[in-house]
């Protein structure tokens, strides 16, 4: 027995076409192809039957009445699928930045100084928030030990003391900010190793 075909031909009537004469005027014919109404309303349809339908899309032109201009500004948007592209180098309006780019095996060749100090910067501990002050003051970084402070703050003792500079009174507002500086820090160090002793205890 012969297999039917029941593939529908390309010039058989569209199944969805609504139950209507043809658009044509004064065609009685059942209406059964679409076409759209304009290239503004491309989802919008006239109905004509067979003959009227190809009568129709015989003289159809989407370009018409569109200047060389706008004809080609269209075909390059048809390019890019209607989507907005930049130039090379460019995201939108924000300038390319190396940074926006995980580059491992510095395949951009970024600035190795650069990120030699970042990586630098990732792994020096980080000092504690109250010690900031005192240690700027004293001129000292983080990490330091008790022993470092003591010998710094002999130092700028020397140094600021009033009786070294005359009683200049500039000399020993320094200094009193220095010995502020000097007993919170002694004070940190004299808190932890309290707490250490007392966990090992």
């Amino acid at each position: 027995m012969r297999r039917r075909n029941t593939r529908p031909r390309a010039f058989d009537p569209d199944p969805d076409a609504p139950k209507q004469c043809c658009d044509a005027p004064g065609c009685t014919q059942e209406a059964g192809y679409r076409a759209p109404r304009s290239r503004t309303t491309l989802n919008q349809y006239f109905w004509f039957c067979l003959e009227h339908v190809r009568e129709y899309n015989s003289r159809w032109d989407f370009y018409k009445g569109m200047s060389a201009a706008q004809i080609e500004a269209h075909l390059r948007a048809d390019v890019a699928w209607d989507r907005p592209s930049w130039k090379i180098g460019h995201m939108g309006r924000q300038p390319f930045s190396e940074e926006d780019v995980l580059d491992p095996l510095d395949i951009l060749n970024a600035s190795r100084a650069a990120r030699a100090k970042r990586h630098k910067e990732s792994r020096e501990p980080k000092t504690p928030p109250p010690l900031r002050d005192p240690l700027e003051t004293m001129g000292l970084r983080w990490p330091v030990s008790l022993n470092e402070v003591k010998a710094r703050y002999k130092a700028l003792a020397r140094e600021h003391h009033p009786d070294a500079n005359n009683g200049d009174l500039d000399a020993e507002e320094r200094f009193k900010i220095i010995n502020v500086a000097y007993a919170a820090l002694r004070a940190h160090f004299t808190a932890n190793t309290t707490e250490d002793f007392e966990r090992s205890a």
